[in-house]
Order: structure tokens, then sequence, then C-alpha cells
């Protein structure tokens, strides 16, 4: 008997440099594989050492990357796989062109005060773009768009990862893209038929 095939979609993370998309989106991630769904990851950081490796950090060539990632998403997302963008994706046009390539798109805006994000600033980043060292660079010298109607609004200032992570969950399920599932509680079957998947994807 062949197995129920799985519908995919693509939950979308945008908002500026430390907002938390990563972090976040692996969390999500996790959780869904945890019930035993096909999950893929395409961040932005990564994208552009592999993917997008020579493009800049022009208009043109970061739509160019968004629309790599984009397509990519469609690509997983119609074979029924959940695939999870992370990118900063800075103007609307790139990320509503996705939006009708890919159909089933959750847009997730990963919102933070750019006073916080300056603050957190690991790397640097933003003290760098502020004294001119990176040119270029989104929220100071380059125009980042919010999302008009993001599907969820994730406000990391305030919020834990996990009390983020659990936002996107409740959103998926709310709307049927995976079903409703009470924390720790499983049937004996719904138990073995996660087992089963996560062992043909190669988590067991």
């Amino acid at each position: 008997m062949e197995e129920d095939v799985e519908k995919g979609f693509t939950i979308w993370f945008t908002g500026l440099s430390g907002s938390g998309k990563t972090t976040v989106s692996r969390l999500v991630e996790k959780k869904l594989k945890e019930r035993g769904l096909k999950v893929e990851v395409l961040d932005g950081d990564v994208v552009r050492t592999n993917l997008s490796k020579g493009l800049g950090f022009s208009k043109e060539d970061r739509d160019t990357n968004i629309k790599r990632i984009g397509f990519v998403c469609h690509l997983l997302s119609r074979n029924g796989v959940v695939a999870i963008g992370a990118a900063i994706s800075p103007y609307r046009e790139i990320r509503d062109y996705n939006r009708n390539l890919i159909g089933d798109f959750v847009e997730v805006y990963a919102k933070c005060p750019l006073e916080v994000l300056k603050k957190r600033d690991i790397k640097g980043l933003y003290s760098k773009a502020l004294t001119g060292e990176i040119k270029q660079f989104t929220g100071i010298s380059d125009p980042y768009e919010e999302p008009l109607n993001p599907e969820v609004v994730l406000e990391t200032d305030r919020e834990t990862p996990e009390e983020s992570a659990a936002k996107v969950i409740d959103y998926l399920e709310k709307h049927r893209y995976i079903e409703r599932v009470e924390e720790g509680v499983y049937s004996e079957e719904e138990k073995k038929k996660i087992d089963k998947r996560l062992e043909a994807l190669g988590y067991l």
C-alpha cells in the first residue's frame, strides 16, 4: 500500500539581519521533523556561499538571489517537502513574486526594532555599516520593505525563540498545513507512522 503523499508548502522568514530568522527557522524545522515531515531549510547566508556564489548586493543581485531561493522552495514544495526560506529578502515585489510562484506560501516576519538589533550586533555588522565600512547594508544604507500582510509576525525582541517557533506551528495547525497535535499526545498508530517516516528520511 502506498504512503499518503504529504502536501508541501513554503514557510518564508523575512526580517533584518540579526532578527532571529535562522534561529527560529531551525526550531520550526526540528518541530516539523519530529512529526515525520520532510523539511529543508534554505538559509540566506548558506545559499549565498553555494547557489548564489558570485552575486553582490546590488538590488538586481539581491533580487536574483531571492528568486533563486524561491525557485528551489517551489521545486521542494511541489514534491511534498516543507521548504523553509530564511533570508532578509528586503523587497516586497520579490517576496510577492515567490508567493505567486509557490502558491502555498506562509510569510513570517521576524520583526525587531533597529535599536535592539544594533545592541545585539554580535558580528559587528551594524557598527561597520554605520561607519561606512560595509556598503549597501539593509536597514542602514539600503531599504527594507516590511511585509504589509504577513501570515505570522514574530516580535523577536519580546519573545523567546521557542515562543516565536510556537507561533509559527500554531498558524500551520490552525490553517491545516499540518495536523494539530497535543503536546506529547500521540496514538500508537501515529507514533508508528512518525517513526516510519523518520526512519525513511534517515533520522532514526
